[in-house]
Protein backbone atom coordinates (compact mmCIF):
# COMPACT_ATOMS: atom_id res chain seq x y z
CA UNK A 1 0.00 0.00 0.00
CA UNK A 2 1.12 3.48 -1.08
CA UNK A 3 1.89 6.59 1.25
CA UNK A 4 -1.20 8.30 -0.05
CA UNK A 5 -3.62 4.96 -0.26
CA UNK A 6 -2.55 4.94 3.41
CA UNK A 7 -2.90 8.79 4.83
CA UNK A 8 -6.26 8.34 2.77
CA UNK A 9 -8.04 6.05 5.45
CA UNK A 10 -7.07 9.03 8.39
CA UNK A 11 -9.35 12.25 6.90
CA UNK A 12 -8.77 14.85 5.13
CA UNK A 13 -6.13 17.75 7.74
CA UNK A 14 -3.86 13.84 7.63
CA UNK A 15 -3.52 13.67 4.14
CA UNK A 16 -0.95 15.03 2.11
CA UNK A 17 -0.85 15.95 -1.89
CA UNK A 18 2.01 16.00 -4.02
CA UNK A 19 2.59 16.09 -8.30
CA UNK A 20 5.55 16.04 -9.87
CA UNK A 21 6.32 16.26 -13.60
CA UNK A 22 9.39 15.89 -16.01
CA UNK A 23 9.86 17.87 -19.24
CA UNK A 24 5.82 18.64 -18.29
CA UNK A 25 4.80 15.40 -18.65
CA UNK A 26 3.08 14.52 -15.16
CA UNK A 27 4.71 11.43 -12.84
CA UNK A 28 2.96 11.26 -10.03
CA UNK A 29 0.98 8.30 -10.68
CA UNK A 30 4.34 6.31 -11.75
CA UNK A 31 5.75 7.69 -8.37
CA UNK A 32 2.96 7.27 -6.07
CA UNK A 33 3.74 3.46 -5.20
CA UNK A 34 7.55 4.24 -4.89
CA UNK A 35 8.30 7.11 -3.04
CA UNK A 36 10.32 6.83 0.29
CA UNK A 37 11.01 10.54 0.98
CA UNK A 38 10.27 14.21 -0.84
CA UNK A 39 12.45 16.86 0.86
CA UNK A 40 12.74 20.15 -1.04
CA UNK A 41 14.43 23.13 0.75
CA UNK A 42 13.74 26.59 -0.03
CA UNK A 43 16.90 29.22 0.63
CA UNK A 44 16.76 32.83 0.64
CA UNK A 45 20.13 33.22 -0.97
CA UNK A 46 22.20 32.63 -4.09
CA UNK A 47 22.15 28.94 -2.33
CA UNK A 48 19.79 27.44 -5.01
CA UNK A 49 16.46 25.55 -4.01
CA UNK A 50 16.86 22.27 -3.48
CA UNK A 51 14.97 18.42 -4.29
CA UNK A 52 15.87 14.98 -3.01
CA UNK A 53 13.23 12.13 -4.34
CA UNK A 54 13.96 8.66 -2.93
CA UNK A 55 12.10 6.43 -4.80
CA UNK A 56 11.89 1.71 -4.22
CA UNK A 57 13.35 0.15 -6.84
CA UNK A 58 13.51 -2.93 -5.60
CA UNK A 59 11.58 -3.95 -8.28
CA UNK A 60 13.69 -2.98 -10.53
CA UNK A 61 11.82 -1.19 -13.08
CA UNK A 62 12.59 2.23 -12.94
CA UNK A 63 14.44 4.30 -15.32
CA UNK A 64 17.05 6.34 -15.33
CA UNK A 65 15.91 10.47 -15.53
CA UNK A 66 18.53 12.00 -17.91
CA UNK A 67 20.41 14.95 -15.69
CA UNK A 68 19.46 18.48 -17.31
CA UNK A 69 15.59 18.14 -17.35
CA UNK A 70 13.45 20.03 -16.09
CA UNK A 71 11.04 18.83 -12.45
CA UNK A 72 8.24 20.74 -11.62
CA UNK A 73 7.24 20.15 -8.21
CA UNK A 74 3.94 21.09 -6.12
CA UNK A 75 2.82 20.09 -2.73
CA UNK A 76 0.17 20.51 -0.30
CA UNK A 77 -2.57 18.86 1.30
CA UNK A 78 -5.70 16.91 0.24
CA UNK A 79 -8.57 19.22 1.30
CA UNK A 80 -6.96 21.93 0.09
CA UNK A 81 -4.91 21.45 -2.98
CA UNK A 82 -1.18 21.79 -3.95
CA UNK A 83 0.63 24.93 -4.09
CA UNK A 84 3.22 25.52 -6.89
CA UNK A 85 6.66 25.15 -5.97
CA UNK A 86 8.71 25.66 -8.96
CA UNK A 87 10.57 23.87 -11.84
CA UNK A 88 14.03 22.18 -11.17
CA UNK A 89 16.68 21.37 -12.60
CA UNK A 90 17.54 17.57 -12.61
CA UNK A 91 21.89 17.20 -11.68
CA UNK A 92 22.56 14.65 -9.75
CA UNK A 93 21.55 10.91 -9.80
CA UNK A 94 22.17 7.82 -7.32
CA UNK A 95 21.52 4.11 -7.11
CA UNK A 96 21.78 1.94 -4.36
CA UNK A 97 21.14 -0.90 -2.31
CA UNK A 98 20.24 -3.80 -1.49
CA UNK A 99 17.59 -2.86 -1.16
CA UNK A 100 17.85 -0.72 -4.33
CA UNK A 101 16.48 3.00 -4.02
CA UNK A 102 17.01 5.48 -6.34
CA UNK A 103 17.96 8.90 -5.09
CA UNK A 104 16.95 12.17 -7.75
CA UNK A 105 18.83 15.78 -6.45
CA UNK A 106 17.41 18.40 -8.77
CA UNK A 107 18.24 22.33 -8.35
CA UNK A 108 16.49 26.20 -8.72
CA UNK A 109 19.01 27.06 -11.30
CA UNK A 110 21.52 25.07 -13.46
CA UNK A 111 24.95 25.63 -12.15
CA UNK A 112 26.55 23.88 -14.89
CA UNK A 113 26.58 26.62 -17.49
CA UNK A 114 26.66 30.11 -17.83
CA UNK A 115 26.53 31.02 -14.37
CA UNK A 116 29.87 29.46 -13.10
CA UNK A 117 31.90 30.73 -16.26
CA UNK A 118 34.15 32.80 -15.35
CA UNK A 119 34.56 36.84 -17.36
CA UNK A 120 36.27 39.94 -17.00
CA UNK A 121 33.66 43.05 -17.33
CA UNK A 122 33.75 45.85 -15.75
CA UNK A 123 31.16 48.44 -14.37
CA UNK A 124 31.40 52.13 -13.71
CA UNK A 125 29.13 54.83 -13.01
CA UNK A 126 25.89 52.21 -13.19
CA UNK A 127 23.40 51.47 -10.56
CA UNK A 128 22.54 48.13 -9.28
CA UNK A 129 19.67 47.96 -11.23
CA UNK A 130 21.96 47.91 -14.59
CA UNK A 131 24.13 45.88 -13.34
CA UNK A 132 21.79 43.35 -12.13
CA UNK A 133 19.70 43.33 -15.23
CA UNK A 134 23.46 42.76 -17.45
CA UNK A 135 23.98 39.50 -15.48
CA UNK A 136 20.19 38.30 -15.75
CA UNK A 137 20.06 38.95 -19.33
CA UNK A 138 23.41 37.63 -20.36
CA UNK A 139 22.41 33.77 -18.31
CA UNK A 140 18.71 34.19 -20.13
CA UNK A 141 16.76 34.90 -16.69
CA UNK A 142 14.40 37.50 -16.11
CA UNK A 143 15.84 39.89 -13.56
CA UNK A 144 13.64 41.33 -10.78
CA UNK A 145 14.99 43.75 -8.49
CA UNK A 146 13.56 45.68 -5.64
CA UNK A 147 13.81 49.58 -5.93
CA UNK A 148 15.33 50.20 -2.56
CA UNK A 149 18.67 48.61 -3.84
CA UNK A 150 17.86 49.04 -8.18
CA UNK A 151 19.03 52.97 -7.88
CA UNK A 152 21.87 52.35 -5.17
CA UNK A 153 25.30 53.72 -7.66
CA UNK A 154 28.26 51.88 -7.79
CA UNK A 155 31.06 54.38 -8.63
CA UNK A 156 32.97 51.57 -10.13
CA UNK A 157 33.48 47.84 -9.55
CA UNK A 158 35.58 45.16 -11.47
CA UNK A 159 34.80 41.48 -11.61
CA UNK A 160 37.91 39.82 -12.72
CA UNK A 161 38.31 36.08 -13.92
CA UNK A 162 34.94 35.63 -12.00
CA UNK A 163 31.56 33.71 -12.77
CA UNK A 164 28.57 35.81 -12.87
CA UNK A 165 27.41 33.80 -9.81
CA UNK A 166 30.36 34.28 -7.79
CA UNK A 167 30.19 38.26 -8.73
CA UNK A 168 26.66 38.23 -7.81
CA UNK A 169 26.70 37.25 -4.55
CA UNK A 170 29.48 39.38 -3.71
CA UNK A 171 28.14 42.36 -5.43
CA UNK A 172 24.95 41.32 -3.02
CA UNK A 173 26.83 40.79 0.18
CA UNK A 174 28.06 44.63 -0.45
CA UNK A 175 24.94 45.81 -0.73
CA UNK A 176 23.31 43.86 2.10
CA UNK A 177 21.46 42.68 0.08
CA UNK A 178 20.18 39.19 -1.32
CA UNK A 179 20.75 37.47 -4.89
CA UNK A 180 19.13 34.29 -5.81
CA UNK A 181 17.63 32.08 -8.80
CA UNK A 182 13.94 31.28 -8.67
CA UNK A 183 11.77 30.09 -12.05
CA UNK A 184 14.07 31.75 -14.11
CA UNK A 185 14.07 34.62 -12.33
CA UNK A 186 17.35 36.39 -11.42
CA UNK A 187 16.07 38.33 -7.60
CA UNK A 188 17.80 40.76 -5.88
CA UNK A 189 16.57 42.39 -3.04
CA UNK A 190 17.24 44.03 0.28
CA UNK A 191 17.08 41.21 2.89
CA UNK A 192 15.27 41.44 6.56
CA UNK A 193 12.67 43.68 4.81
CA UNK A 194 9.65 41.84 4.67
CA UNK A 195 9.11 42.48 0.99
CA UNK A 196 9.11 40.33 -2.39
CA UNK A 197 11.78 41.31 -4.74
CA UNK A 198 9.36 43.29 -6.59
CA UNK A 199 8.93 45.59 -3.04
CA UNK A 200 5.18 44.13 -2.36
CA UNK A 201 5.65 43.59 1.53
CA UNK A 202 4.88 39.83 2.69
CA UNK A 203 1.90 38.81 5.00
CA UNK A 204 3.20 38.11 8.77
CA UNK A 205 3.06 34.25 9.53
CA UNK A 206 1.86 33.45 13.32
CA UNK A 207 3.21 30.59 14.94
CA UNK A 208 1.86 29.06 17.83
CA UNK A 209 4.34 26.60 19.94
CA UNK A 210 0.98 24.11 19.73
CA UNK A 211 1.80 23.75 16.20
CA UNK A 212 4.89 22.33 16.70
CA UNK A 213 6.80 19.09 17.27
CA UNK A 214 10.38 20.56 18.10
CA UNK A 215 11.95 24.26 18.62
CA UNK A 216 15.52 25.26 18.89
CA UNK A 217 16.86 29.03 20.11
CA UNK A 218 19.60 30.30 20.16
CA UNK A 219 21.16 33.58 21.45
CA UNK A 220 25.10 34.54 20.78
CA UNK A 221 27.43 37.09 22.14
CA UNK A 222 27.10 40.31 20.47
CA UNK A 223 30.06 41.38 21.95
CA UNK A 224 32.33 39.60 19.74
CA UNK A 225 32.42 42.24 17.23
CA UNK A 226 31.46 45.65 18.29
CA UNK A 227 31.76 47.52 15.15
CA UNK A 228 32.91 47.12 11.48
CA UNK A 229 35.61 49.19 9.88
CA UNK A 230 36.11 49.31 5.64
CA UNK A 231 38.57 50.93 3.56
CA UNK A 232 38.82 53.06 1.14
CA UNK A 233 41.44 54.57 -0.93
CA UNK A 234 41.11 58.14 -1.62
CA UNK A 235 42.81 58.98 -4.72
CA UNK A 236 43.76 62.47 -4.36
CA UNK A 237 45.63 61.55 -1.51
CA UNK A 238 46.80 57.88 -2.74
CA UNK A 239 46.24 57.03 0.72
CA UNK A 240 44.01 54.26 2.22
CA UNK A 241 41.27 56.12 4.79
CA UNK A 242 38.91 53.85 6.71
CA UNK A 243 35.21 54.12 6.92
CA UNK A 244 32.81 53.52 10.16
CA UNK A 245 29.00 53.00 10.48
CA UNK A 246 26.92 53.57 14.21
CA UNK A 247 24.05 51.56 14.87
CA UNK A 248 21.15 53.44 16.57
CA UNK A 249 20.66 53.44 20.25
CA UNK A 250 24.90 52.64 20.78
CA UNK A 251 26.41 55.24 22.58
CA UNK A 252 28.46 57.28 20.18
CA UNK A 253 32.00 56.60 19.51
CA UNK A 254 34.88 58.88 20.33
CA UNK A 255 35.24 61.35 17.73
CA UNK A 256 38.20 60.78 15.53
CA UNK A 257 40.16 63.26 13.02
CA UNK A 258 38.54 63.72 10.10
CA UNK A 259 42.12 63.10 8.07
CA UNK A 260 41.62 59.48 8.92
CA UNK A 261 37.95 59.68 7.01
CA UNK A 262 36.90 56.68 9.97
CA UNK A 263 32.97 55.85 9.83
CA UNK A 264 32.00 52.94 12.57
CA UNK A 265 29.07 50.98 12.97
CA UNK A 266 28.73 49.68 16.40
CA UNK A 267 31.85 50.78 18.85
CA UNK A 268 35.67 51.00 18.37
CA UNK A 269 36.38 48.66 21.04
CA UNK A 270 36.92 45.25 19.43
CA UNK A 271 36.14 46.09 15.25
CA UNK A 272 36.20 43.34 12.34
CA UNK A 273 38.02 45.04 9.75
CA UNK A 274 36.63 44.06 6.24
CA UNK A 275 40.07 43.34 3.93
CA UNK A 276 39.03 44.59 0.77
CA UNK A 277 39.77 48.39 -0.16
CA UNK A 278 36.95 49.86 -1.85
CA UNK A 279 37.01 52.62 -4.36
CA UNK A 280 35.14 55.42 -2.73
CA UNK A 281 33.64 56.41 0.71
CA UNK A 282 30.23 55.85 -0.60
CA UNK A 283 31.04 52.08 -0.74
CA UNK A 284 33.34 51.57 1.78
CA UNK A 285 30.44 53.11 4.40
CA UNK A 286 27.58 50.63 2.17
CA UNK A 287 30.02 47.51 3.02
CA UNK A 288 30.42 48.15 6.17
CA UNK A 289 26.58 48.45 7.06
CA UNK A 290 25.52 45.48 4.99
CA UNK A 291 28.55 43.66 7.04
CA UNK A 292 26.95 45.15 10.35
CA UNK A 293 23.71 44.19 9.73
CA UNK A 294 25.23 40.49 9.00
CA UNK A 295 26.39 40.07 12.26
CA UNK A 296 23.00 40.96 14.08
CA UNK A 297 21.48 38.63 12.38
CA UNK A 298 23.46 35.99 13.87
CA UNK A 299 22.67 37.20 17.59
CA UNK A 300 19.42 35.14 17.79
CA UNK A 301 18.42 32.77 16.11
CA UNK A 302 15.05 30.91 16.09
CA UNK A 303 13.95 27.16 14.12
CA UNK A 304 10.90 25.05 15.03
CA UNK A 305 9.71 21.82 13.25
CA UNK A 306 5.72 22.02 12.32
CA UNK A 307 3.70 19.11 12.92
CA UNK A 308 1.37 20.08 9.68
CA UNK A 309 3.11 21.21 6.62
CA UNK A 310 2.86 24.58 5.27
CA UNK A 311 3.71 24.69 1.57
CA UNK A 312 2.09 28.19 1.77
CA UNK A 313 5.08 29.87 3.27
CA UNK A 314 8.39 31.24 1.99
CA UNK A 315 11.74 32.67 2.94
CA UNK A 316 11.85 36.32 4.17
CA UNK A 317 7.79 36.58 5.23
CA UNK A 318 7.77 37.93 8.71
CA UNK A 319 6.71 35.63 11.03
CA UNK A 320 5.59 36.20 15.02
CA UNK A 321 5.88 32.99 17.56
CA UNK A 322 3.76 32.65 20.61
CA UNK A 323 4.17 30.16 23.63
CA UNK A 324 7.61 30.41 24.02
CA UNK A 325 9.35 32.63 26.37
CA UNK A 326 8.93 36.13 26.21
CA UNK A 327 11.80 37.08 24.36
CA UNK A 328 11.02 35.27 21.93
CA UNK A 329 7.37 36.01 21.35
CA UNK A 330 8.68 39.80 21.73
CA UNK A 331 11.20 39.23 18.95
CA UNK A 332 10.38 40.74 15.02
CA UNK A 333 11.62 37.29 13.19
CA UNK A 334 12.76 37.04 9.31
CA UNK A 335 12.02 33.69 7.84
CA UNK A 336 15.52 32.34 6.52
CA UNK A 337 14.54 28.46 4.97
CA UNK A 338 11.93 26.30 4.57
CA UNK A 339 12.10 22.87 4.71
CA UNK A 340 9.52 20.66 3.41
CA UNK A 341 9.59 16.96 4.47
CA UNK A 342 6.65 14.40 3.00
CA UNK A 343 7.49 10.87 3.95
CA UNK A 344 5.79 7.70 5.74
CA UNK A 345 5.30 9.79 8.62
CA UNK A 346 3.85 12.64 7.00
CA UNK A 347 3.99 16.03 5.44
CA UNK A 348 5.98 18.65 8.07
CA UNK A 349 7.87 21.68 7.50
CA UNK A 350 11.11 23.32 9.53
CA UNK A 351 11.60 26.93 9.52
CA UNK A 352 14.58 28.31 10.31
CA UNK A 353 14.39 31.79 11.51
CA UNK A 354 16.76 35.12 12.38
CA UNK A 355 15.97 38.12 14.76
CA UNK A 356 14.94 41.18 12.55
CA UNK A 357 17.53 44.26 12.75
CA UNK A 358 16.84 47.53 13.69
CA UNK A 359 17.64 50.19 10.80
CA UNK A 360 20.95 51.76 10.71
CA UNK A 361 22.01 55.21 9.98
CA UNK A 362 25.43 56.21 8.72
CA UNK A 363 27.19 59.50 9.72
Amino acid sequence: MSLIDTLDKLGGDNTPAYSLSIEGVDITGKVKEKLINLTLTDNRGFEADQINIELDDSEGNLKLPRRGVSLAVALGWKDTGVIDKGTFVVDEIGHAGVPDVLTITARSADFRQTLNVQRDASYHKKNLGDIVRTIAGRNKLAAVINNNVADIQIGHIDQTTESDGSFITRLAKENGAVAAIKNGNLLFFKQGQNMTAGGKPIPAILINRQSGDSHQFTLTDRGAYTGVVANWLNTRTAKSEQVKVKRRRVKKPVVVNEKQGEYLIGSDENVLVLRHTYASKYNAQRAAKANWERIQRGVATFSIQLAHGRADIYPEAPVTVSGFKKEIDEANWTLVKVTHSLNNSGFTTALDLEVKIDDLEME
